[in-house]
């Protein structure tokens, strides 16, 4: 069961909380929207002999069982929404710190009350650190989904000229389809994916969305119902499905819409996120 303890986390809520052998045991349905692996000893172990630079830093990290203790505390902090030390801890473990950091980044900028320039710096450093991730571990789905899903944060609060400009939208696909390649039901990249292409049609037009980026109504339909099969119990599949639906055509899909937003408020969460998504489902049911 999921643990609560007496402190808080940033919104004041009480925190979600998975200590010892807790973690292990929820990990399956706390990463059932992202299928990141268990991170143990012979994981880290396996990463190290891989991909040499990536060695490196679990050495300095005082080899894979350190490592791995620290990566799971680092989640721990994640998952009871103490974004902030789950940012500062994985960063400081560097390239699989990065994604636990990274998804703590996209969540804070979501919720977070800091000043505008504060989280475009935030998120400006979640790409740097993606970046670098995707380099030392080019097989791990979630090195490319995090860097994917930080820039897809930070384009949302800059013009959409800009982001264009700055080829912003191409690398956020090119990522999320080579986190799907690596990991088929891996179903936050799936909606994640779906939204891209709806947010390109909304901004663009139908026409220019195809003629320029290739994206599609059917496609992002087709990633959103693939998202919802892969992770029926969570409340951010249902929700973004909802909003994808909303910039694709909100008036034609008012009643699925409304059903989407009903489903992620229902949905029981397991962390911080969820009930953080569960929450913002209640309070934006159309």
């Amino acid at each position: 069961m999921v643990i609560r303890s007496a402190s808080q986390d940033h919104t004041g809520k009480a925190a979600y909380r998975y200590e010892g052998a807790a973690l292990h045991k929820h990990w399956a349905r706390l990463h059932q929207g992202d299928r990141e692996p268990w991170p143990d000893e012979p994981a880290i172990t396996r990463n190290a002999r891989q991909h040499a630079v990536f060695g490196t830093q679990v050495a300095a990290a005082g080899g894979s069982r350190s490592y791995a203790a620290g990566l799971q505390d680092a989640w721990r902090k994640f998952h009871a929404g103490n974004f902030a030390a789950a940012i500062a801890d994985g960063t400081a473990l560097g390239a699989l710190g990065a994604v636990v950091a990274n998804k703590a980044a996209a969540v804070d900028s979501l919720y977070s009350k800091q000043k505008e320039a504060v989280l475009l710096q935030e998120l400006d450093a979640a790409v740097k650190r993606g970046d670098a991730a995707v380099k030392l571990l080019p097989d791990h789905a979630n090195a490319h989904y995090t860097l994917a899903l930080a820039l897809g944060r930070y384009s949302q609060r800059i013009t959409i000229l800009r982001a264009l400009a700055e080829g912003l939208a191409g690398r956020v696909r090119t990522h999320l389809e080579r986190a799907l390649i690596l990991e088929p039901h891996h179903a936050e990249a799936q909606v994640a994916l779906g939204l891209y292409h709806a947010e390109i049609i909304h901004k663009l037009g139908a026409l220019a969305a195809g003629l320029t980026y290739g994206a599609s109504r059917e496609q992002a339909i087709g990633h959103f119902k693939s998202a919802l099969e892969a992770a029926p119990d969570s409340p951010i599949i249902h929700l973004e499905y909802a909003n994808g639906l909303s910039l694709l055509d909100a008036a034609g899909h008012q009643k699925q819409i409304r059903h989407l937003y009903e489903q992620a408020a229902a949905c029981e969460p397991v962390d911080a996120m969820e009930s953080l998504d569960a929450e913002r489902a209640r309070r934006g049911a159309p």
